[in-house]
């Protein structure tokens, strides 16, 4: 079967580094900012957001441009030190 369930999920190389990068900005904020509260202040569920963050599912441009917004970070930024990390 062509379709993989979610649970099957093999991220890509960048979709593994884009979740890092996101984990090391969370890191980055002092005090750290904990996947409780990053869930909180983008307004989804912990759970939604830490199978995003453990690669268990990817993150979508949506979440990404709203983790952005909350880590107070350039999308664009964010994007290119991910990029960097895969190299």
């Amino acid at each position: 079967d062509a379709m993989e369930s979610p649970k099957e999920h093999n991220p890509t190389p960048l979709a593994r580094a884009v979740s890092a990068e996101v984990r090391a900005e969370m890191a980055r904020h002092q005090p750290t900012i904990t996947g409780i509260q990053l869930a909180g202040m983008i307004g989804m569920s912990q759970n939604y957001l830490a199978k995003r963050l453990r690669d268990e599912t990817p993150l979508d441009l949506d979440d990404l441009d709203a983790i952005s917004n909350a880590l107070g970070v350039p999308f664009d930024v964010l994007m290119h030190r991910a990029i960097d990390g895969l190299s």
